[in-house]
């Protein structure tokens, strides 16, 4: 049996197929559009354009090797090379996994949301032993927070403007002039939308060069929460840009796994 696609799916690749169809210079499309498309089978048709992993991208998109990007202000874009759009886990070494005492509260894991995540590796500790191998530092915590910012990068060599474009930022830390973007999931995808950590390592490196905040060093993280045998296990992944005007190139600093006992 064939499987079935989503509904959210099919919606994408229909505006694929029309913007092929009228043979459109850019492959762009607008909110406008998705909405005209989707009608209401749905409660959120602005989610359409939401890809977090690999694994949500529709067949008609992966046989053709179109991922999605943003573009601000309610437009958006199909462009070419799957793999510059979506970065795979790395696997961690034996040596980097390490058991953890867990000091459990009341209000642990009492829910599934990703702030969850980033309060439990804050409040045990996990992050300031992987950020910075020292359990009593003291880095400034910056909750969930939504903005909009304007900036330029490449993909493939090409330039692509963003304008007016929402990010969110699901947790940030500051230590010693050391900024770094944190995201959490509690699930296990094969990888992610590098978009993700890109955006909002783009937005402080935008003030950075425009000497608004004095930052020394920029680095973004990846946090995945799951359960084995009843136990929690925390994977962390350090992350920086090679290139900061290219999400390709994204690159691992250093990864390490956390089961907390």
């Amino acid at each position: 049996m064939a499987k079935r696609i989503s509904k959210k799916s099919q919606v994408l690749e229909q505006i694929l197929r029309e913007l092929i169809e009228k043979k459109s210079k850019d492959l762009s499309f607008d909110n406008d559009l998705v909405k005209a498309i989707s009608g209401t089978s749905f409660k959120n048709q602005f989610d359409v354009t939401k890809l977090d992993n690999s694994n949500k991208l529709p067949p008609l998109l992966k046989e053709m090797d179109y991922y999605v990007i943003h573009l601000g202000s309610g437009k958006h874009r199909f462009v070419k090379g799957i793999k510059n759009g979506y970065h795979f886990f790395e696997e961690i070494p034996s040596k980097n996994i390490k058991n953890w005492e867990y000091r459990k509260s009341i209000l642990n894991e009492t829910d599934t949301s990703e702030a969850s995540i980033l309060s439990l590796v804050h409040n045990q500790r996990i992050l300031h032993d992987f950020l910075y191998e020292d359990i009593t530092a003291n880095p400034k915590l910056y909750i969930s927070k939504r903005t909009k910012t304007t900036f330029s990068y490449k993909i493939n060599n090409s330039d692509v403007t963003v304008s007016n474009l929402q990010i969110e930022k699901d947790m940030i830390v500051e230590n010693n002039g050391i900024v770094t973007i944190l995201e959490g999931k509690n699930k296990i995808p094969p990888d992610f939308a590098v978009y993700q950590l890109f955006h909002p390592f783009k937005y402080y490196s935008k003030l950075r060069e425009e000497k608004k905040l004095a930052i020394k060093e920029i680095n973004t993280a990846y946090l995945l929460r799951y359960l084995e045998n009843g136990n929690t296990v925390i994977r962390f992944y350090l992350y920086t840009f090679k290139d900061e005007d290219k999400p390709s190139s994204i690159t691992l600093i250093k990864a390490a796994q956390y089961n907390l006992l």
